[in-house]
């Protein structure tokens, strides 16, 4: 098995981890920690971040680590592929850089930044109320897109592995 094999494969794993990762959020975590009030919402939501903002060594290694493996896969690949092969493989890290990777640092970690940086302790019912409305639909709204844009890159990674 060559380096582009390998580069494809560990890529396909993680890209498709992070995947998951996006949909349970989607459709486990965000629904059932929408059914709390303001303040457990607010605070459940600060405890798992939390664990994320903490650099969780597992999740950092499987998101940082899809990042790199797709673009290294990529690099190999445009050299070694077909024209359709390499094409694939550059939508494909296109749409994740774009897609999954700049949303979650434009959009949903400064949400989360904000969110965690709430003493909700300190806030009353309107307060929580109001960071939660500014947090909630936009994050749910992202996350859904990031979800939706994660998996089809894992489809595509799939795709390439069976077709070389």
């Amino acid at each position: 098995m060559g380096f582009l094999q390998v580069a494809l494969a560990l890529a396909t794993f993680l890209c498709s981890l992070v995947a998951g990762f996006l949909f349970a959020f989607a459709v486990v975590v965000m629904p059932g920690i929408g059914n709390l009030n303001n303040r457990e919402f607010i605070r459940a939501f600060q405890a798992i971040d939390g664990i994320i903002q903490n650099n969780q060594p597992l999740f950092m290694v499987v998101w940082l680590g899809s990042l790199i493996a797709l673009v290294v896969a990529t690099a190999l690949g445009i050299g070694y592929l077909d024209a359709v092969g390499a094409w694939l493989l550059i939508i494909s890290t296109l749409a994740y850089l774009l897609g999954v990777q700049l949303p979650t640092f434009t959009i949903n970690i400064p949400l989360n930044n904000r969110l965690q940086s709430l003493n909700v302790d300190a806030m009353d019912e309107v307060a929580q109320e109001a960071a939660r409305e500014a947090f909630e639909v936009r994050w749910n709204r992202w996350n859904a897109i990031r979800t939706v844009i994660a998996c089809l890159v894992s489809a595509l990674l799939v795709v390439l592995i069976f077709r070389y």
